[in-house]
Formats: C-alpha cells, structure tokens, sequence
C-alpha cells in the first residue's frame, strides 16, 4: 500500500511554562492593578499616621517591640543617605520610567510581572512623599528596647519583597521562564513527507495485495 503524503505529528503544548505565561493584556493589567494597589494602600497608611500623630510622636502596638511613629525620612530606603530628598525624587522619575520600560521587555513571565509590580508600587509611593512633601513618611518602628530596625513603610515593605524575588530569580531561574519542557511540552520529531511508493511507517494495516497479478503468478 502506498503511503500517504499528510505527516502525521503528536499533539504539542502551547506553552513551555506550565502554564504561567500571560497574554500582553492581561499582563500589563496585573502590573498596573499591582502597583495601583501598593500606592493607594501606602498613601491611606500615611495619611492616616500623620493626621493621628504629630512628627517624632509614637503609639506602642505591641509594647515596645513593635510601634507606629511618625518619621520623615528625607534619604532614601530605610532612611539611608539622609537630606537628599529632592535628588531622590528624580532617581525615582527615572527608576520608575526603567521599570515601565523593563516590564514591557521581559516577555509574558506571571513572576517577573508580579515583581516589577510591587516595584513599582513602592518606588511611586515615595516618589509621591518627595516631591509632595519634601520628604518619606515612615511609620512602622521594630525592635528591643534600643536595638531598633530602620523605620519603614508600606512602599519599603513592597521594594524589599520585590528585591527578595528578584534574588529568588537569581538564584532559580526557572521561576520566570517556566523551567524545562517536560514530556508534555517537548518537541515533535521532525516528520519527513512520504514520496509516491515509499511505505508509511506509521499505517499499522496489514499490506494489501494485487490478487490477479498474483494468480497469475500461480499459474504454470
């Protein structure tokens, strides 16, 4: 029997990621509902500190351990480098205007996405600080008696758990490019078109025969 001329191929994955690529839509969706959502939830968190509490006053929320303070941080994260709140703000400009750019250059990675996200979330929540008010609101104070972690906020806490991811990243790659394709995703073999006579290795039926030709084969 002759074989056919239509290849025949194994069903193929769409993806390589399991699942966790994002379409161009709904990804800029996600990023932007994201830091939307970071803004809106720092800002609230800042205005109501600094109408509750005048500047330097505290409230304890668990003893000493953890407190709500109303600090102005003129420096940058964690009240670093202090007194440069106006070159911060236009380090934020920029930094802001990579992120957007850097977002719309990393592909369709769900991880990558939610990242950048909470960057930018916070890096716009204390841009907002700085060029409103000359300086950070940081409320949130930790610590043992003396011993006190850096005073932060809600737009600190978004930067250092998107800084954490992106080690994470790093360190396993595979979470923002969906990993090695597996059995389900791995690719075909590559088919070959069958010419005129040649036997289809795929066609499991029984080969027919010519039946006149071979009983005139038979015949003495």
């Amino acid at each position: 029997m002759t074989g056919s001329t239509t290849p025949r191929t194994q069903p193929v994955a769409a993806a390589r990621t399991g699942g966790r690529t994002l379409g161009r839509g709904t990804r800029w969706l996600i990023f932007a509902a994201l830091a939307i959502g970071v803004v809106v939830v720092d800002q609230l968190a800042k205005a109501a500190v600094t109408s509750a509490l005048s500047p330097g006053e505290s409230i304890q929320v668990i003893g000493d351990y953890l407190r709500i303070v109303f600090g102005q941080n003129t420096g940058a994260l964690f009240g670093l480098f202090q007194d440069n709140a106006v070159m911060f703000g236009v380090v934020s400009i920029v930094v802001i205007g990579l992120i957007v750019l850097y977002e719309a250059r990393s592909g369709t990675s769900l991880y990558l996405t939610i990242t950048l996200g909470l960057l930018l979330g916070g890096a716009i929540g204390n841009m907002l600080d700085r060029l409103r008010l000359g300086y950070v609101v940081d409320f949130v104070d930790a610590g043992i008696g003396s011993t006190r972690f850096y005073t932060f906020n809600v737009a600190d806490s978004a930067i250092s758990l998107a800084i954490l991811l992106l080690l994470i990243a790093a360190l396993k790659p595979s979470l923002v490019d969906g990993g090695e394709p597996g059995p389900a995703t791995a690719k075909p073999d590559p088919v070959t078109p069958f010419r005129e006579g040649q036997e289809d290795p795929w066609d499991d039926e029984a080969p027919e025969t010519d039946a006149p030709a071979a009983e005139a084969r038979e015949r003495p």
